[in-house]
């Protein structure tokens, strides 16, 4: 007779053997590794930036001696802003609010919709109507006007961008969501545990939302790309906050300071490499994972 504890044993020799099988998959995928390393790498140096710099130089006080709009050079690599802050410390620094919104916002549209798309599969009836209604009215809205509009509305910061983003991306994983949970709801074992008496919160728990998380956690990879653009959008239109340095705002920084008509490409290229490079490598990541979790794509 098989014990609890030989059960569960072997669910984490499957559960293991599954997480080798996709890895190898994925690691298959020229163009998904080099994303991660990518990504990886901008990670590490965003959360590694107090460790490595010297916050102290993003002050404009401590920076007034320094020439403004100077071109790269051997003391200021990527050169200097019109405050004569270094290009370089700025780059760096503004990835870890630009990440941080991103992948902030990202867990907050994809909770509300997983949450919206696995209860109006699940349930159905009114309740399914009036969610899927709700659903379709921020669909019809454009994401980013909304965006813009609850920016302005709330007091600015980092914590209004992310609510703004988080509030408005949600409707398309809750569509993605609602799609896979009826599919899962169809498979055999759901009937016989409902005919043995197993609760929502049960079926929920223990097979839907198991057999959704593979898919959300692939379309989450993709959605962080997205709220990286919405934040850099935002904080270029002067919506963000102006105490925080972000990719966004540097590009807003360097319009407003002439950069484009004085020729100051060193100051535009950075913060637009870097938002190139990570809605790049998390889209990459996302469209591996994508083949890895989709049987019907690994063999393409």
């Amino acid at each position: 007779m098989t014990t609890p504890t030989s059960t569960r044993a072997l669910t984490w020799q499957r559960r293991a053997r599954a997480l080798r099988t996709g890895w190898r998959s994925f690691r298959a995928q020229r163009g998904a590794v080099a994303g991660l390393a990518v990504l990886l790498t901008i990670v590490a140096l965003a959360v590694l930036a107090p460790v490595l710099t010297d916050e102290s130089q993003l002050g404009i006080i401590n920076t007034m001696s320094n020439p403004a709009l100077a071109p790269p050079s051997g003391e200021f690599w990527l050169g200097t802003d019109e405050n004569g802050r270094s290009v370089l410390l700025l780059t760096w620094w503004g990835a870890r609010v630009s990440l941080l919104v991103g992948l902030a916002a990202t867990l907050l549209s994809v909770f509300i919709g997983t949450f919206v798309g696995i209860v109006s599969a699940h349930f159905g009836g009114w309740l399914s109507a009036v969610l899927l209604r709700f659903t379709d009215f921020f669909l019809v809205l454009p994401s980013l006007v909304l965006a813009i509009a609850l920016s302005t509305v709330l007091s600015r910061g980092v914590g209004t961008i992310v609510l703004a983003i988080g509030l408005t991306a949600w409707p398309t994983t809750a569509r993605l969501v609602r799609a896979q949970t009826l599919t899962v709801q169809a498979r055999p074992y759901i009937e016989r545990s409902t005919a043995l008496g197993a609760g929502h919160g049960h079926l929920i728990a223990k097979h839907i939302l198991p057999g959704v998380l593979p898919l959300v956690f692939a379309n989450t990879t993709l959605a962080v790309a997205s709220a990286v653009i919405a934040e850099s959008t935002l904080s270029f239109l002067g919506l963000g906050d102006p105490t925080q340095i972000s990719w966004g705002s540097m590009l807003k920084f360097a319009m407003d300071s002439g950069a484009v008509t004085n020729g100051a490409w060193w100051y535009l290229l950075p913060p637009g490499l870097g938002i190139v490079c990570v809605v790049l490598s998390f889209t990459l990541c996302g469209r591996g994972l994508e083949t890895v979790l989709n049987p019907r794509l690994r063999g393409r």
